[in-house]
């Protein structure tokens, strides 16, 4: 047999890149419904527009996705321990350099552009944990590298943790699970993850609902909010004052209120919707215009284009993660196989999270929609990550 590290032809999956593309349009076309009503965005020159800016990311995106699709994944992944430290400095920069947004440092600008490491610590966590679980299955029952692997989780988790970014802190854990299952780790090393997963989970809930100011984990204040918003529990103390109690309740009502909102823009969609740039919450502005292009998107996209609208853009994710469990079971190897299962758990662990939140059945974490919320940073690593898929499957058949 003839050995060659060149595919016979670069067969890509179409039916991914199709539900891709769609999602691109629809993200384009909602951000711009979304940000629109806002005259201080509409003023601006066409190239700081909201949606302007979003279409140079894809087609910037795109191009990213071209060039890492036609590097065999292998070569890509001798690069990942690199890669891996590189966004790790990165991290280790945002307090030093980042630019503080609403409380927290999570961008670094640089030039005109301002990135956010946190989403591209994502990808080279991806790339160097599936170089290093690829080695040998027997290799992976000994103590010392499940240990390595779970401090290769470890250290972007808290560093992102520390910006404070829990949501995409959070993210990180699934992909390690998951990747870990697929690779072969033992089972009793699998279910300790999850039982002080459930432990430290359940400490952090008794500890945001019941613990008093002296026991308390040291969270950030909006975050612990966020949760008792997401608990519906009251912001005040059982020994408050009167003045107190009444103060805690008119904050508690103002950091519900987005929640509340985008639940009533996805409820009052109907079936087909109130058609696009017509939906009452946005256009009237009580669906907040500086995240109603972001991290509500689905609530704009729910709004007006209705049940048919959520469908259609639940759809095209659920195509994007079949291709790429397909990819990951049609892997020519042990490597591409862990590469698909990492993206795909990337992939479904945001697009759940944050349609969670807008439909309330996940607390707000500030997680993008891949390729749907406004971002430059999530555009582009989403799509990074598709050119990776799309790689593994053009590189299926070469031996």
């Amino acid at each position: 047999m003839i050995h060659t590290d060149k595919p016979k032809s670069f067969e890509l999956d179409w039916l991914q890149i199709a539900a891709v593309l769609g999602l691109m349009c629809i993200g384009a076309a909602f951000i711009y419904s979304a940000s629109s009503s806002n005259e201080s965005s509409v003023t601006l020159p066409w190239f700081k527009q909201f949606h302007s800016k979003q279409i140079i990311w894809y087609i910037a995106g795109i191009l990213g996705a071209v060039v890492i699709s036609l590097i065999r994944y292998q070569v890509l992944v001798r690069w990942s321990l690199v890669l891996y430290w590189l966004t790790i400095l990165l991290l280790l920069a945002v307090p030093l350099l980042g630019k503080e947004i609403y409380g927290a440092k999570r961008w670094i600008d640089v030039g005109p552009l301002r990135i956010q490491p946190s989403e591209f610590a994502k990808i080279s966590f991806i790339l160097v944990q599936a170089h290093f679980l690829s080695r040998p299955v027997d290799e992976l029952r000994i103590g010392g590298n499940f240990a390595k692997s779970l401090a290769m989780t470890a250290l972007p988790f808290l560093l992102i943790l520390k910006q404070p970014d829990l949501g995409s802190a959070l993210v990180f854990l699934p992909i390690a699970f998951t990747m870990l299952y697929a690779a072969g780790t033992p089972k009793a090393y699998l279910v300790k993850i999850v039982g002080v997963t459930m432990v430290l989970m359940s400490l952090l809930v008794v500890d945001v609902l019941f613990a008093p100011k002296n026991l308390r984990i040291p969270l950030e204040e909006y975050q612990r909010q966020r949760l008792l918003v997401f608990f519906g529990r009251d912001f005040a103390s059982p020994d408050a004052t009167p003045e107190e109690r009444k103060e805690k309740r008119a904050l508690q009502k103002s950091k519900s209120y987005n929640v509340e909102q985008a639940l009533i823009s996805v409820g009052s969609g109907g079936l087909t919707g109130k058609g696009w740039r017509q939906g009452t919450q946005n256009v009237l502005g009580f669906l907040p215009r500086t995240v109603a292009h972001n991290d509500f998107i689905f609530s704009v996209i729910a709004e007006e284009k209705g049940f048919v609208g959520s469908v259609t853009v639940l759809t095209l994710y659920g195509v994007i993660l079949f291709t790429g469990i397909r990819i990951a079971g049609e892997a020519r190897d042990r490597l591409g196989k862990l590469l698909a299962v990492g993206i795909v758990a990337l992939l479904f662990s945001q697009v759940f999270v944050n349609i969670g939140m807008n439909i309330r059945i996940m607390p707000v974490t500030g997680v993008p929609l891949p390729l749907l919320s406004y971002g430059g940073s999530s555009v582009l690593c989403s799509l990074l990550a598709i050119g990776i898929l799309q790689n593994i499957y053009i590189y299926r058949k070469v031996y």
